[in-house]
């Protein structure tokens, strides 16, 4: 009876350490976080100068970005979108803030993990201005002493319904 309940007890107490020790692997060190945030810094200066290169050259060279009209692969093709974006619309105001919650280290700490929330404003060739605003989340890589976007996914909030027609 007392193996059963030393087994019982044992079992608990490996239950209850394995995810505060999850929990302390996935935590990123002070270091990694302003690296990620200055990655992040980086994308908004390029996208609020509507640079494609600078903000492709951000981006590995097999990176995916999942955009509201499906997937784009590889960094070359991720600047002509970009590219071609800009030849249409001027961006500004752009900013992305990673939730209160990330990054988040996945494995051995060569790759991360972050989401939250994203806003701009544009303007086209056929009025605006235009605010936009949408969630992401992105798998950044460390990439020798500099990290890489590997895969970033976006999509955009639907603006509120407009307010019923009464008679």
């Amino acid at each position: 009876m007392k193996i059963r309940l030393l087994g019982a007890l044992v079992g608990l107490a490996i239950n209850f350490a394995v995810p505060t020790f999850a929990q302390e692997k996935e935590t990123v060190d002070p270091q990694t976080a302003q690296q990620i945030r200055a990655l992040s810094i980086k994308y908004d200066e390029a996208f609020n100068n509507n640079d494609a290169a600078a903000l492709a050259a951000l981006y590995m060279e097999d990176a995916v970005e999942v955009t509201d009209t499906g997937p784009i692969y590889g960094r070359e093709a991720i600047e002509k979108h970009f590219a071609d974006v800009f030849k249409q619309v001027h961006v500004t105001n752009h900013l992305g803030e990673g939730d209160q919650y990330s990054p988040h280290i996945i494995g051995p700490g060569n790759e991360i993990w972050a989401n939250g929330e994203w806003s701009l404003t544009f303007q086209g060739k056929s009025g605006g201005p235009i605010q936009a605003k949408g969630y992401w989340s992105a798998i950044d890589t460390r990439e020798g002493d500099t990290w890489k976007i590997r895969m970033l996914t976006w999509n955009v909030t639907p603006p509120p319904p407009a307010p019923a027609q009464t008679k």
